[in-house]
């Protein structure tokens, strides 16, 4: 199997078939896409053509790059224009039927030692393979939409494939300019197998109503930095696509966090497919439309929840990196803020925390030095609870303790005046249950603020069955004047973003768990294949592996399912003391500062 692979056959030319067509013929291969619809040839060689041109227009190819390469692609209607092609790619729709048919037509044509390759990225490899008469040829290919633009690619072996097919076709995955990824056979591999988990549960938080469509895409946009939300990535994917993913990986792991949202069947069943027929999760100007219009469930423009309360005053508790970012963000808004810590000590070092956080911004350009002195004058530094008297608002960010924030609130009931809110900025706990230490429950909501709370313009709302609603107007309100972008949530654990964000780095342990593959291959597809901005274990270390482990296991107790339970990799290594960059080392060593 020592080949070139210079003449290359792509079968099947939609999207996907057509993207990989175009990555290959710039690269220089001699391409032969095949289809039995002449307008979806018809269409792949416009689409080449406009793309190209569109490269050209941006200086990345040069006319006669062009037209060379727009030489290199030819279709056809049938599989007999792949006898001398060295590899053959199909990306036919993802049936076993379907697949297995081209398979045997193929073995029929190509030669003994042409490398046939599945883009799928749902069904067993190993199982299409068997079909074929040399199993040991058959491999996975999978491309990431759009092609062209996407880097990953995995490498996908069953128990059949021969080595010098795996080599030859991850040689001509890094000539393309892709990273390949080696993996085993299973539905998902590694970036969809992770991914379409955490898409699945956004898709049931949604379907229960416990968040609109909109605020759960902006959470995990904003809180994890995620280039597009779950129920808009649905959308673009194919929503019909997604269950037929999801199904395959729930056959095999029976894990109940894969078992397609029953919405996933609903809206496949009614033709509600996504961007393609122009409605799924939202409503697109078009079938095909990348443009979301308004539809029935669009919020109104400006409809908030009635009249709040004034606050022209903050108290914040706590002296650690989140109060004291907290207390920076509602100074810079032009507030007068208390902030208390335990002793006036802790509440002075806190406060020069902000100092110095004001000085980097006043050297990066981003602050005057007349706005950092007037903001750091509006932060008041107290060693007592006392002092927030007069406060209209006061928000705790002590420690993640049921009890102790039970405590503190105990202590805001009996010092802030009648009227004023008391918010919490718990990530996992009850907002409820720490609105009953106080005689005036109702005053109660979350403010759940995201690391660093300067830079995040996250806010997650909680309300509890017994939020006031003009509490809830009061902190959207505030929220809408320090600039951070509030969504709304039930007081359930995790909220919206731990709530899908965990479970999806759970798994991924689980994959290094069962050898499936390494940290550095999980992490690199994620963030080439899923767009995410740190793979699973490099975010793992930086939040904390005790941290995140205290957090799987709120979602464990609550949700009661035996998915969520907290892989043991990640208790061993919280028991070793191994806690991430905080302790020098996690899921990987640290240099020691």
């Amino acid at each position: 199997m020592d080949t070139p692979l210079s003449t290359i056959a792509v079968v099947g030319l939609g999207t996907m078939g057509t993207g990989i067509a175009e990555v290959l013929a710039l690269a220089g291969r001699e391409v032969i896409g095949i289809d039995i619809s002449e307008a979806a040839a018809l269409g792949a060689v416009a689409s080449l053509e406009a793309s190209t041109a569109r490269a050209v227009g941006r200086g990345r190819i040069t006319e006669e790059e062009r037209a060379v390469a727009l030489a290199r692609f030819r279709t056809a209607d049938t599989l007999q224009a792949a006898a001398d092609a060295e590899l053959v790619i199909e990306v036919v729709p993802e049936s076993y039927e379907i697949k297995q048919q081209v398979f045997r037509e193929l073995d029929a044509i190509v030669s003994p030692t042409t490398i046939l390759a599945t883009g799928t990225n749902a069904l067993s490899v190993t199982r299409l393979a068997a079909e074929s008469q040399r199993p040991e040829r058959v491999l996975g290919l999978h491309f990431f939409n759009p092609a062209p633009a996407m880097k990953l690619v995995e490498v996908v072996s069953s128990v059949l494939t021969a080595p010098p097919a795996v080599e030859a076709v991850t040689t001509l995955a890094r000539e393309l300019g892709k990273e390949p990824v080696a993996v085993g056979d299973r539905p998902g591999f590694v970036a969809d197998g992770l991914l379409f988990g955490y898409l699945n549960q956004a898709a049931a938080m949604y379907e229960a109503n416990y968040a609109s469509r909109e605020d759960i895409d902006a959470a995990m946009k904003l809180g994890c930095g995620l280039p597009m939300g779950p129920l808009a990535l649905l959308d673009l994917i194919g929503i019909d696509t997604a269950r037929t993913v999801l199904e395959a990986m729930y056959a095999e792991s029976h894990d109940r966090l894969h078992a397609p949202a029953p919405i996933l069947g609903q809206l496949s069943s009614a033709g509600l497919t996504g961007r393609k027929a122009g409605r799924g999760f939202y409503t697109y100007d078009a079938p095909g439309g990348q443009d979301v219009v308004p539809d029935a469930l669009t919020p109104a423009a400006g409809a908030e929840a009635g009249a709040g309360r004034a606050v022209a005053s903050v108290g914040v508790a706590g002296s650690g990196t989140m109060a004291s970012g907290i207390a920076e963000v509602f100074a810079k808004a032009g507030y007068g803020v208390v902030l208390a810590a335990r002793t006036q000590e802790k509440a002075d070092l806190a406060k020069g925390r902000i100092a110095k956080s004001l000085e980097r911004s006043v050297t990066k350009g981003r602050l005057s030095a007349e706005a950092r002195d007037e903001t750091l004058a509006r932060i008041t530094a107290a060693g007592s609870l006392d002092a927030f008297a007069e406060v209209d608002l006061a928000v705790e960010a002590v420690a993640e303790d049921l009890e102790i924030k039970q405590q503190l609130f105990a202590s805001l009931d009996k010092v802030c005046r009648p009227g004023a809110v008391l918010a919490t900025t718990t990530s996992s706990l009850p907002v409820v249950a720490i609105a009953r230490a106080t005689a005036r429950p109702e005053d109660v909501i979350g403010m759940h603020f995201f690391n660093p709370a300067p830079a995040m313009k996250l806010v997650e709302v909680v309300r509890t069955v017994l939020t006031a609603d003009d509490v809830h107007a009061t902190v959207r309100a505030v929220c809408a004047k320090i600039r951070k972008h509030p969504v709304d949530c039930g007081d359930r654990a995790g909220f919206i973003v731990n709530a899908l964000l965990f479970p999806y780095l759970n798994n991924a342990i689980k994959m290094v768990e069962e050898h499936y593959a390494s940290l550095d291959d999980i992490d690199a597809a994620m963030k080439l294949g899923g767009g995410y901005p740190m793979g699973p274990f490099e975010l793992l270390d930086v939040v904390g592996l005790d941290v995140s482990l205290a957090i799987e296991k709120v979602l464990h107790r609550e949700f009661r399912d035996p998915g969520l339970a907290p892989a043991p990799l990640l208790e061993h290594l919280v028991a070793a003391g191994c806690l991430g960059r905080k302790t020098g080392r996690g899921f990987r060593e640290y240099a020691r500062r």
